[in-house]
């Protein structure tokens, strides 16, 4: 069987989760839309303000949408947010203090995340430096939350658990909402004053709740990934607690200005449009991570999530084994991108990053992994990490040639 009959027999074999995908992706729609009603959003609220952006009344909506969908009190939506990694290191700054805590319960984080921490660099100001220690939940041998140790996980000092949602560049699950939920009430009976933090980056969507909903105190993830529907252009967002919010703002901006300021430079009309696509968009990159799946595992390698399970993210893993077929892997789905099909991917140092990197990006905004792109770290065992898409059809497009350039497993 060639590569085309076996995406064509895979795809006949998924429509049934396909068709479920959109049901999903139907109700995440209408939680949307309500928040968009309820709001009232209307086109003078595409209209930015210049200078300091105060009274951005655009801005102000778009927060309590946000909030809205998230299932929070509050949220800060700002493209002043670089990444990901600078809304979590807001947020961390601003609950964390000299002398707390925090605890990572789902092993170690990703890897941007570690100079932040202050688990590799120094003299940048890391949270270490600032006088707050770090500790870590070491997963199980299965690569699963030690529900057992988290019983008695909470110390007098621990003020903040960090939850990473996603598996990240780590061999684990992913996490459900409702194993999110399991690990909040397990804190909150060992101390009800320790803040659960999220880190839901890839995870915007993929369920019909959001972690605030099963109780955590703050979330925060990157535009350029699921709530940005692959139309927004930068930034970032914070969502949960209201004072918590503020304090994450408070370190964006500056105390006293928190989230009254920050101009949007036109950008909200993408801001909401992107939010209203992110349901759709979500549901597509999902469907073409069960094609990933189901392929690459008839063609035995390791994969991650494994065929037919739900997703819990907008990751698929596959373990290729060799540098040699990792490279050729991110070529392939470079050169059925559709910006800079031309490039070549080669490894490379990327910030914050540990190990050298090989990643193919061909997205429309740049690092964007809701659009289609395929990235892993040049170290054992060789793992690539597939996201995004923005139709399965167009992921089973360069899937067809990551075969061709990967062949069967040995």
């Amino acid at each position: 069987m060639n590569s085309s009959e076996q995406l064509r027999a895979a795809e006949e074999a998924l429509l049934p989760i396909f068709s479920g995908i959109d049901a999903q992706v139907k109700q995440n729609i209408q939680k949307v839309l309500t928040a968009f009603h309820r709001q009232r959003v209307g086109a003078h609220h595409f209209a930015g303000v210049s200078g300091y952006g105060h009274d951005d009344l655009g801005r102000e909506t778009l927060d309590k949408v946000f909030a809205e969908v998230m299932g929070a009190e509050a949220a800060a939506v700002r493209v002043q947010f670089v990444s990901g990694t600078h809304a979590i290191a807001c947020a961390l700054f601003g609950v964390l203090r000299p002398g707390d805590e925090m605890l990572s319960v789902v092993g170690a984080p990703y890897d941007t995340l570690e100079e932040v921490i202050g688990l590799r660099g120094q003299g940048q100001g890391s949270l270490k430096e600032f006088g707050v220690s770090y500790r870590q939940l070491p997963l199980t041998n299965e690569g699963m939350v030690d529900w057992l140790g988290l019983e008695t996980a909470i110390g007098d000092r621990t003020r903040l658990v960090l939850i990473q949602r996603s598996c990240g560049y780590s061999w684990r699950p992913s996490l459900s909402i409702a194993d999110i939920g399991k690990i909040i009430h397990l804190v909150k009976q060992q101390n009800p004053q320790t803040v659960c933090f999220v880190d839901n980056c890839y995870g915007e969507f993929i369920e019909d709740r959001e972690p605030p909903d099963v109780g955590a105190d703050l979330i925060a993830g990157s535009l350029i990934k699921n709530p940005g529907g692959t139309i927004v252009t930068a930034g970032g967002y914070v969502a949960g607690r209201e004072d918590l919010v503020e304090a994450a703002a408070c370190r964006l901006t500056a105390p006293g200005i928190g989230t009254a300021g920050g101009a949007t430079f036109d950008q909200h009309r993408l801001l909401f449009q992107g939010l209203f696509l992110a349901p759709q968009m979500v549901g597509e990159a999902m469907k073409g991570n069960h094609l990933t799946a189901y392929i690459f595992d008839q063609l035995g390698y390791p994969v991650n999530p494994l065929p037919l399970v739900p997703r819990r993210d907008v990751i698929q893993a596959i373990k290729l084994g060799s540098a040699e077929k990792l490279i050729a892997f991110c070529r392939a789905i470079q050169q059925h991108s559709p910006i800079g099909s031309y490039l070549e991917p080669i490894p490379g140092d990327m910030p914050g990053y540990e190990s050298q990197v090989v990643m193919a990006g061909g997205t429309f905004i740049e690092g964007s992994t809701l659009e289609l792109s395929a990235d892993g770290p040049l170290r054992e065992p060789y793992t690539v990490f597939c996201q995004g898409g923005t139709h399965w059809t167009h992921v089973a497009i360069a899937l067809e040639a990551a075969i061709a350039a990967v062949g069967v497993a040995k």
